[in-house]
């Protein structure tokens, strides 16, 4: 196993938000804040100690703004691309004399605001997105038409996945809530429809989640405050359980919150069967492998009680964890890849090749030799569990936390690494709160992106801060505790936070330029409605957080350095590789 950061300039050094590989070949398709989708050809590099090779092939150019989430359909002959703006595109691959292209084939328009995710059906007959306009839609693919709206959360969509057996839909928000909605058709003019209700709304859990503890509710999920514009999670192929990413919660009522992502048994969806703690950081998106494998018999006491393994990614704001069913602990960690948020994750159809993107403008691959995974296992070897009474997931009336083993001295590395790396002033930190103030005027949260940036003010003592910030970080010792750790650290944070959140964009602005900004901030803010709840409180907390949400923005918006139709080789520092720590469990 080997991976690192591939220093080529995926999307002229913007953002690159999406990405994700075609399922019948190792063609990966990204996109991001340049407004384009670009394919590119995969290939071993023949040598150990080297990347992929990563090709430019060609390019999609129609959508007008950031395209935020792409998903190929099954079988490789559609392509989904959600943009700002609500633009929902679906291209469809032509054969020609000259090769194959890709050209658009439908425009769906019924989300008001930027779509932020969507999946496919299995059998690609459906989509489902979901958008910052609080909404998810339903939609047939063949007659390009909404089918169903469902409109019950309070805040941004900000993650979607569609069931492999075509029971469940879901959604996750950052009104911090999972909602599970079931299908139950019903019949028009002797037409079976689909209709999603509701099941199951996922939002607070027993505290804490132990034996003999006194009970209090508390959130699972982190608040709109997370400084991600995604959520994305997903199901296992076979459809035996939910990963579900964006977790928070508590050792105990007086410990600070531990960021976690949660297992949701099939049998029941009511509340998570296990948490997956992470180290440090939020987690903002979840992969499957599509590939089974066979059991390697190494852990007989599993959490799982399937006949194969299934291998699945984790991503937080700034490392990776690659699990399996079959053993309790990472099977590998990586982390110090990117200087900003990690975006979204993708398996290739072999399994040979794990793919991240980041706000970064930049995305990595991490390469698994042949069998490094295990031996595929074939589904004709035994039947795969799609019965909802069969649960797969060994739950109890607890929900169990997975320890995290040994993997300090990954995330050592990880902060020596960052800390580095600040020298050259090359962080992108974001950090804010993404409840932007929606006007009556109609202004998209786009052109909101393209005015307002706000600074840090004094870099130096941001640095100086974040140099302790960082010193706190590494203390987590290579005993396993990370929660109590974290804990601490967090309690620090707290203290020495008093001005808030900030972001640290890259280079230095000028006085002048510092003042045109707050300046555009200033008349912004008065354009704004006089009221826009009908409480005063929630009046207030959302004008709190216009800046918050400007802020992340900008750092999304990125720069504009290469023209459109090049992709060069990019004049930043190169990042150091870093070899995947495998951890023996």
């Amino acid at each position: 196993m080997k991976g690192g950061t591939v220093q080529i300039s995926w999307h002229e050094s913007k953002p690159v938000l999406t990405l994700d590989f075609h399922p019948l070949s190792a063609t990966l398709a990204t996109a991001g804040a340049d407004f384009d989708i670009k394919f590119w050809q995969i290939k071993p590099a023949g040598s150990p100690k080297k990347l992929p090779v990563v090709s430019y092939l060609s390019n999609l150019y129609y959508h007008s703004s950031a395209v935020n989430v792409i998903r190929f359909s099954s079988s490789g002959e559609l392509l989904a691309s959600g943009a700002d703006g609500g633009d929902l595109i679906i291209w469809k691959l032509h054969s020609t004399d000259a090769g194959q292209t890709w050209k658009v084939l439908k425009m769906l328009r019924s989300h008001h605001k930027d779509i932020l995710d969507l999946q496919w059906s299995t059998d690609a007959t459906y989509i489902i997105s979901g958008s910052v306009d609080n909404c998810c839609i339903i939609w047939d693919v063949n007659k390009g038409t909404n089918l169903q709206t469902l409109d019950a959360h309070a805040h941004y969509v900000q993650g979607v996945a569609w069931d492999p057996l075509g029971k469940y839909v879901t959604s996750l928000s950052s009104d911090r809530t999972c909602r599970i909605y079931m299908n139950k058709p019903h019949k028009s003019k002797g037409i079976e429809k689909i209709n999603y209700v509701c099941q199951q709304v996922i939002s607070k859990a027993d505290q804490p989640l132990l034996k003999n503890s006194k009970e209090t509710k508390f959130h699972l999920f982190h608040d709109e405050t997370l400084p991600s514009f995604f959520r994305r999670l997903a199901w296992s192929p076979d459809g035996s359980f939910l990963l579900v990413p964006a977790g928070s919660y508590k050792i105990s009522t007086a410990s600070e919150s531990v960021n976690a992502a949660y297992i949701f048994s099939r049998k029941d969806l009511s509340r998570p069967a296990i948490q997956l703690p992470c180290a440090s950081k939020a987690v903002v998106a979840v992969r499957f492998c599509p590939i089974f494998f066979k059991l390697r018999g190494t852990h007989s006491a599993g959490l799982f009680k399937l006949p194969y393994r299934i291998i699945f990614a984790v991503a937080t704001l700034n490392s990776l964890y690659i699990y399996d069913t079959e053993s309790t602990s990472p099977i590998a960690v990586l982390a110090g890849l990117h200087y900003a948020a990690i975006t979204d994750i993708t398996w290739s159809s072999d399994a040979h090749y794990l793919a991240l993107s980041s706000q970064d403008g930049f995305c990595s691959l991490v390469e698994f030799e042949n069998d490094e995974l295990g031996s595929p296992y074939s589904l004709s070897e035994g039947k795969v569990s799609n019965e909802d009474g069969k649960s797969t997931v060994q739950t109890t009336n607890d929900t169990v936390t997975v320890p995290t083993e040994d993997v300090s001295a990954v995330l050592a590395e990880s902060k020596k690494m960052e800390s580095e790396e600040k020298a050259d002033d090359m962080v992108i930190e974001a950090s804010g709160n993404i409840d932007a103030v929606v006007t009556e005027s109609g202004e998209t949260i786009t052109q909101e992106k393209d005015e307002m940036i706000k600074s840090t003010g004094n870099l130096a003592d941001f640095r100086k801060n974040e140099a302790a910030e960082k010193a706190i970080d590494m203390a987590i010792e290579a005993t396993g505790n990370v929660e109590g750790v974290i804990a601490d650290s967090r309690k620090k944070e707290a203290e020495e936070k008093t001005d808030g959140m900030v972001i640290e964009t890259t280079g230095s602005i000028g006085a002048a330029e510092l003042d045109r900004r707050k300046a555009e901030q200033e008349d912004k803010t008065e354009k704004q409605p006089a009221n826009l709840d009908s409480d005063g409180k929630q009046k207030e907390a959302k004008e709190k957080t216009e800046i918050l949400q400007s802020s992340l923005d900008g750092i999304k918006s990125g720069p504009q350095l290469f023209s459109p139709k090049s992709t060069p080789i990019s004049n930043k520092p190169a990042k150091k590789r870093i070899t995947p720590i495998a951890i023996d469990p």
